[in-house]
């Protein structure tokens, strides 16, 4: 070890501790311990260009044990990123670019929102996918145009977590050698040591996954170790690689080794002695040599250059492969080609009554074709979730004779939660839009990654099937009754249950045209029919007018419907005409983007003054924002044929007519409120 690592190193651990202690908040023992294998593999390995944090062909680094931030936050700010000294004394604090945990959409050079433990490791899973399947597209000889590693940093909690073991079982498999992962093994978690109920053998663990495994003994001080552990892990092509490094959590502080300085500032008295220790001025605070600063300096300078003569390499790519270099150029600058919602087919009422989960299949394989970089699968439900369009070729290397890199079919198996969590980081890495598939009830067991797809503003799809009672025999294990209003509930997502194929089609474009916000289209398993009032441009307003039923002059009734049991709703409207009344119908596929629009244009839809219903096959949590009465269900499900169970639950046309009769008597004699109001 040189003077410079042993100062940079000292540097970090010091300079953590103060961010930590000034927030009076945080984690200092993580960064502490890791500041050796985070200083040799930013030093080292990792080629980015801190002046332009978005160069594509960067290497990719994920912290996955997220409230070690302070860690990642030093290491930003000494290579240059836009993170200034000020910014880590303001560390946790209100507006600040240095927030409790690392946010995608916070802070320069944070390539994914981590904290929830393994959801960074399965982040870096899909970066990897992202990686080896756009190398296989668009490389050529002499032209390793995309040539990037995947870095991450773990720790114990990080793989105590069941999404890490699904993305990293899947990731064995595929044979990612372009991932490598540090474990930071210290031995505490938060209750104490890990001999309470972590003791696994982790590296035959992940030897049987198929991951390439090393360890280092000694990861305080053993710099040399560290570095070859990582060039062989780097020299590995057909597996990924984990490092097991042996640390010591909060290294020189009086609690090291300890849960003591795990989630708390070290105290004034233990800082200043960490200061001494190291040869600090115990009252000097945030101090950086300029030594470690220069020395940072050379590895940035080093990596504007590697962009410079990437991009020299990329100007003959373009002579050499123009029709490549144009798709790459579409895919990097976010441009989606040309004409893409032209693909996209439309209905009439006389067309042949279909399951949305089938006219999704139409959409996806039309789309497929346009949009190349259009790319995901299923968690083992491709025959139900009907995602894999005719000619795709399915990604896997080559040695399992099933597919290649090149190609965009994933087969997730059983692991839903790893399948959202790699598809964020596939996102999050560009050049591709991924999309995921389960039936409506399993994205629960996702519900950790979907979440984190609408902080951290990604493009994801959630293609989700059998989306209420209408699965039947399967019964209410896998009947979604609360879970749109979990995910409605849920900020920044778009959530769709479409009642035919004009508002699949009109689910597919808004999905796609927001690059960021996560969607749900909820589709049926049983067949429905093409709706007369329907249009692709309506439903991009996530509600409308639908049709009106009945000759008054003025509106007796609303009802509102969704997915399913829209056309359940036209044949209440269609009883209820026969008896004298006027009704209006209302499809509305997607309340977040209705309830985007004007008041103006709301209220022409959800009429003031008129009483309305809404009917869904699922809870009626949230629904009284928009109308006067919700019917839906609010206990679980049962098993039995799909029409017996709309029966026994009362969303017949003949029992919503009845309960609507009595709500209109209802509101004769008493004043109807206006709804869905914004002040």
């Amino acid at each position: 070890m040189t003077n410079i690592d042993q100062l940079s190193i000292d540097t970090i651990r010091v300079l953590a501790a103060d961010m930590v202690q000034a927030a009076n908040s945080g984690h200092p023992g993580a960064p502490m311990g890791c500041a050796p294998m985070a200083h040799v593999l930013f030093t080292q390995f990792i080629n980015a260009n801190p002046k332009n944090s978005e160069w594509f062909n960067r290497d990719r680094f994920v912290l996955s044990n997220g409230h070690a931030c302070a860690l990642q936050y030093v290491l930003l700010h000494l290579l240059g990123y836009k993170v200034s000294m000020d910014d880590l004394k303001n560390f946790r604090q209100l507006n600040s670019v240095t927030p409790g945990h690392p946010e995608k959409t916070h802070t320069d050079g944070i390539e994914v929102t981590t904290g929830p433990l393994g959801q960074g490791i399965a982040n870096a899973v899909g970066m990897a996918v992202a990686e080896r399947h756009l190398a296989a597209t668009f490389n050529q000889p002499e032209f390793p145009i995309i040539d990037n590693t995947v870095f991450a940093i773990v720790g114990d909690g990080c793989l105590q977590e069941g999404v890490a073991s699904e993305a990293s079982s899947l990731a064995g498999h595929l044979e990612l050698g372009n991932l490598v992962v540090l474990y930071d093994s210290n031995g505490i978690q938060i209750d104490g040591s890990t001999k309470l109920g972590f003791t696994e053998d982790v590296l035959k663990r992940y030897e049987s996954y198929g991951w390439h495994t090393l360890e280092v003994a000694d990861g305080d001080n053993d710099l040399e170790g560290l570095t070859r552990a990582i060039e062989t892990a780097k020299s590995v092509k057909n597996k990924p690689s984990i490092i097991q490094v042996t640390t010591t959590i909060g290294y020189g502080a009086a609690k090291a080794g300890s849960a003591g300085v795990h989630g708390a500032p070290l105290g004034a008295e233990s800082l200043a002695a960490v200061k001494k220790l190291f040869g600090f001025n115990a009252d000097q605070k945030f101090a950086v040599p300029e030594d470690v600063y220069k020395y940072y300096g050379e590895r940035a300078a080093q990596g504007a250059q590697s962009e410079k003569a990437w991009n020299e390499l990329l100007a003959k790519y373009a002579q050499a492969h123009p029709k490549l270099y144009a798709e790459l150029s579409r895919r990097l600058e976010g441009r989606l080609p040309e004409g893409w919602e032209d693909v996209l087919p439309r209905y009439s009422p006389s067309d042949k009554a279909l399951a949305t989960r089938k006219l999704s299949e139409t959409a996806l394989s039309a789309l497929a074709a346009k949009i190349p970089e259009l790319m995901g699968g299923s968690a083992d439900l491709t025959g139900s979730n009907l995602t894999r369009w005719k000619d795709a070729v399915d990604f896997q290397p080559e040695s399992t004779e099933l597919g290649n890199y090149a190609g965009r079919y994933l087969r997730f198996g059983v692991r839903e939660h790893g399948m959202a969590a790699i598809g964020n980081g596939m996102a999050a890495y560009g050049g591709v839009i991924p999309f995921t598939s389960t039936f409506l009830n399993f994205i629960s067991y996702a519900a950790g990654a979907s979440r984190l797809s609408a902080l951290s503003k990604l493009r994801v799809l959630y293609i989700m099937t059998h989306d209420s009672i209408g699965l039947g025999e399967d019964g209410p294990t896998h009947q979604p009754i609360e879970t749109m209003a979990m995910l409605r509930a849920t900020p920044n997502y778009l959530n769709f249950r479409p009642a035919d194929g004009n508002e699949v089609s009109a689910a597919y474009i808004s999905a796609l045209q927001h690059s960021d916000r996560p969607s749900v289209l909820s589709l049926t398993r049983q067949n429905l029919p093409q709706l007369e009032g329907s249009s692709i441009e309506q439903a991009l307003k996530g509600g409308y007018n639908l049709h009106t039923y009945g000759s008054g002059s003025k509106l007796d009734l609303l009802i509102a419907g969704t997915g399913s049991e829209t056309s359940i709703a036209v044949d209440a409207a269609k009883l209820l005409a026969e008896q004298g009344l006027t009704v209006k119908v209302v499809s509305m596929p997607c309340l977040e983007l209705f309830s985007a629009q004007s008041d103006e244009y709301r209220h022409s839809v959800l009429t003031p003054g008129v009483p309305s219903i809404s009917v869904e096959a699922l809870s009626t949590f949230g629904w009284h924002k928009y109308v006067h009465c919700p019917i839906g269900i609010d206990t679980f499900g049962a098993s039995g044929p799909y029409l017996e169970l709309y029966e026994l639950f009362g969303l017949t046309p003949e029992a919503i007519a009845k309960k609507a009769l009595k709500i209109v008597d209802y509101y004769k004699s008493t004043p109807v409120p206006t709804l869905a109001l914004e002040f």
